[in-house]
């Protein structure tokens, strides 16, 4: 397994939407501490066009089948996947759990998209220590999901917290190459289930331009209307689903 140097990432003060970035790079008594899968010999994401190669160990795995089975019963499933034999817990790979998550989106608009996503339940209130802890968590559990990340400062209210999380390239998003399931099934359920479900402000701001993302616990979400994603075009080169004709993806319309 190839691990990222210890080194502090730096990126851009700049969002992708013009705005100052919430996310600040911290340095941790020398340097932060990135738990990685990548199988490609610079230690880095691949280029944008091109999907990341990762080593995924046993607990990945889990986590995949884990996920890919829970939400299989939502996924139009294809004709001979249904002949075939019935796959136990660690017969998912990434690509599998992709392609359960393409069967749910065929078929539903945004809202049903986002709503197969949502079936947690609350647990912590939204404090400073909450937010932290759930950035500090999403690190070394949801790797396997989105790719390498590390927890970042973050300035909510005018006040400094480490509750920010930085995606350098989402797994997710650059394996699927679609800007709806980016969105529909993992962006807006994500924030919903912690704002609304878990009771923690989430808002999640992806970078299409380099598929990286920003997630800030914490921090309220704009209205889907009000969000710059809204109006994201679909990625024509790599979007098996795309429309390039049409200025919007159109799995983001309700």
């Amino acid at each position: 397994m190839v691990v990222l140097s210890s080194h502090v990432v730096q990126f851009s003060t700049t969002s992708l939407h013009g705005r100052p970035s919430m996310l600040k790079s911290h340095n941790h008594r020398g340097g932060n501490f990135v738990r990685c899968g990548i199988a490609e010999p610079s230690g880095q994401p691949a280029p944008m066009g091109q999907k990341t190669k990762y080593n995924d160990g046993v607990l990945e795995k889990v986590f995949m089948s884990l996920f890919a089975k829970k939400m299989e019963k939502f996924s139009v499933k294809d004709k001979k996947e249904t002949k075939g034999k019935k796959k136990g817990l660690f017969d998912y790979d990434y690509d599998s759990f992709v392609n359960v998550s393409r069967g749910v989106m065929t078929g539903r608009n945004r809202l049903q998209q986002q709503e197969v996503v949502r079936e947690f339940k609350k647990l912590f209130p939204p404090t400073k220590w909450a937010a932290e802890f759930n950035a500090a968590l999403t690190v070394p559990f949801f790797h396997w999901l989105v790719g390498p990340s590390e927890v970042v400062e973050v300035e909510i209210n005018g006040v400094k917290q480490r509750s920010g999380v930085h995606i350098k390239k989402c797994r997710y998003l650059e394996n699927s190459g679609c800007v709806g399931m980016c969105v529909n099934m993992c962006k807006i359920p994500t924030q919903d289930f912690f704002t609304n479900e878990f009771g923690l402000p989430l808002t999640m701001i992806p970078n299409f331009e380099d598929m990286s993302c920003e997630m800030v616990y914490g921090q309220p979400p704009p209205s889907f209307e009000e969000d710059p994603v809204a109006k994201q075009p679909c990625f024509a080169d790599v979007c098996s689903v795309a429309n390039p004709n049409s200025s919007i993806c159109p799995k983001l319309q309700a």
